[in-house]
């Protein structure tokens, strides 16, 4: 089996465990490929692997997936980061994870993706979306059309406009329900807004969501936290579902429920 790897040479401990990991896969008679994150394009070597093992925090695994998804390469997440909701394996599950992979005993579960256009420039990616304010004391003034309907004008911090998956990253902090990752929709969530209404939308995930600049203060537009770009009075942020599916590699059937509780320490 031809494993690539993307690993957050930031952390030492994932550098530590990157090293433990390529002598225990290659044992099993796996081949190991490093992945060039970093690459503005995807790299033909993407397409030459069975799998992608990344290692390193939630940050480490939506890079490694923004790359797999194009090639629908499955992935599967080592966490050694903080919370990890995205991996799907400990450092202590070394043996058990290539076991699987070697085996054949794991299932695929697919997610629907996101994608944002500002101006000529589009980019995707697997968690949300991002129209924040870019000075730091002023409120901005957003339109928000959902389907080609205008929905509400806020007065916020910004808006994030989220997948099933990233309905665990900044929509929940900003204050928005946590979606099964199976259920496919699109979360429009308001950041601190100044208004009456604070509750997050869930749209199907195949819905359109353009939001306007409605004064004189710009907001930055960012895909699972690369800024693509700024919006400033009258410009708008198109927002959809992408066409590439993320594809993860799940070793158990833990439901999404267990994985909260677990994940954010409930018990």
């Amino acid at each position: 089996m031809r494993l690539g790897l993307v690993v957050n040479n930031e952390r030492s401990e994932a550098v530590e465990f990157e090293s433990r990991f390529e002598d225990a896969a290659r044992a099993v008679g796996c081949q190991i490929l490093a992945l060039d994150q970093e690459s503005p394009s995807t790299p033909p070597d993407w397409d030459e692997v069975d799998a992608v093992v990344a290692i390193g925090g939630d940050g480490t695994v939506l890079n490694a997936t923004r790359r797999a998804m194009l090639t629908g390469t499955p992935v599967l997440g080592i966490n050694l980061g903080t919370l990890g909701f995205l991996a799907e394996a400990e450092p202590e599950q070394l043996d058990e994870v290539l076991e699987a992979l070697t085996t054949g005993a794991y299932t695929i579960e697919e997610r629907n993706t996101i994608m944002a256009t500002v101006g000529d420039v589009s980019d995707s990616g697997l968690n949300d979306v991002v129209v924040e304010k870019i000075e730091s004391q002023r409120l901005v003034v957003l339109d928000v059309e959902v389907n080609g309907e205008r929905f509400l004008t806020y007065r916020a911090d910004g808006i994030v406009v989220a997948t099933s998956t990233g309905s665990t990253a900044y929509g929940f902090s900003a204050g928005g329900p946590l979606i099964d990752p199976r259920v496919e929709t699109l979360l429009v969530t308001p950041v601190a807004p100044h208004s009456l209404f604070d509750r997050s939308l869930v749209m199907p995930a195949d819905s359109i969501i353009v939001i306007t600049v409605t004064d004189d203060r710009p907001v930055r537009v960012s895909v699972d936290g690369r800024e693509i770009g700024s919006l400033h009075e009258g410009e708008s942020v198109r927002i959809g579902q992408a066409d590439a599916r993320a594809r993860f590699i799940r070793l158990s059937d833990e439901g999404f429920t267990t994985r909260v509780t677990r994940k954010f320490a409930l018990e």
